[in-house]
């Protein structure tokens, strides 16, 4: 088993990844999942704008094929050298698991395999195929800590030669986090923000950091878990007028249903009321926002949980496939999970 802790990935970059060439990157963050992707595709050392060298496919492009990425794996180069394929798939795949264990019998000699997928409850056959390999490197991403959203701000404001205050720093960690590549951009606007000043302080917080769409994200995830769908489409409305981008609404849905899944685990394996798994879960949860949480959770159901996780990757892959379609795609399927919330109140 090769899983690679969230506070061990830099050290696996550094020391340990070039011994790997099949890497399954999974789970809810997929700005996350994407960043870290890229790191470890730069750290083949295969050229990324070659395109005779680096094949990237969708799980469309698979169609239930397992023979495609294992031929694609061991194809060799035009012009010689090591290759890479790298799939981009919404959630567990059977092709895929197929193809993971085929190539982890032999794993290549000259080219690498890079999946990222969404998140794979544990005991699904991908995360499975991945986690009992030695051959595989798999590796989990969850929404950012308290101390990996600060080593983030050090690293980024560090770089701007710039300070922050700790009453800043704790208002800017209250209003990022869920999504790495939301969070970084935040970040990095922040320090573009403070170019030429020495200490960032809570007003340069308040001035930058878009907290208003925050908000509006946070609504959209609370009226559909509350089953509300007039606050639904009122805050979708909010979030189309913000330009807040739509991938920021599936992965707060995508977070907060993970959460609700660890939850509900927990009643229904270790027979816990809601309020002992509200303080053992919910220190993460803004202090307002519990009573809606409280209510999903005797609401949703473990079977529940992981039907609307589904529906939710399956809805990121197609707003990739058809960005045009991004809005009515995002609107489709949170009105549908609004409607469920709403009957199984």
């Amino acid at each position: 088993m090769t899983e690679i802790k969230s506070y061990k990935f830099d050290e696996f970059l550094r020391q340990d990844a070039a011994r790997y060439r099949l890497f399954l990157i999974y789970g809810p963050d997929r700005g996350l999942v994407s960043e870290r992707a890229g790191l470890i595709a730069k750290s083949t050392g295969v050229p990324l704008d070659d395109p005779f060298s680096v094949m990237k496919l969708d799980i469309g492009d698979i169609e239930g094929d397992a023979g495609r990425v294992v031929d694609e794996v061991n194809a060799i180069g035009l012009f010689g050298g090591s290759r890479l394929v790298w799939v981009r798939a919404g959630g567990n795949d059977k092709a895929l698991t197929s193809a993971l264990n085929t190539l982890s019998e032999r794993p290549p000699e000259s080219a690498c395999l890079i999946i990222e997928a969404g998140e794979l409850r544990k005991g699904t056959a991908m995360r499975k195929a991945a986690e009992t390999s030695r051959q595989i490197a798999a590796i989990p991403c969850y929404a950012d800590d308290a101390r990996a959203l600060n080593a983030l701000i050090d690293q980024t404001l560090g770089e701007a030669n710039l300070r922050i205050t700790p009453q800043a720093r704790q208002l800017l960690v209250s209003m990022i986090g869920g999504d790495r590549l939301a969070t970084r951009n935040e970040i990095e606007k922040l320090a573009l923000y403070g170019r030429g000043f020495e200490v960032i302080n809570e007003d340069d917080i308040t001035a930058v950091i878009g907290d208003a769409s925050a908000i509006s994200a946070d609504d959209a995830v609370d009226a559909v878990l509350s089953g509300d769908v007039a606050a639904l489409r009122h805050s979708m409305a909010k979030i189309s007028q913000s330009k807040t981008p739509i991938f920021l609404i599936f992965n707060g849905c995508i977070r907060q249903f993970h959460l609700l899944d660890r939850m509900r685990a927990d009643m229904e394996s270790k027979r816990q009321p809601a309020s002992q798994v509200m303080q053992t879960h919910g220190k993460q949860i803004f202090f307002r926002r519990k009573p809606v949480f409280e209510k999903a959770l005797s609401a949703w159901d473990g079977n529940a949980t992981e039907r609307a996780l589904r529906m939710l990757s399956e809805a990121v892959l197609n707003t990739r496939r058809y960005p045009a379609l991004e809005e009515s795609i995002a609107m489709q399927t949170l009105l549908a999970l609004t409607l469920r919330s709403n009957r199984r109140k």
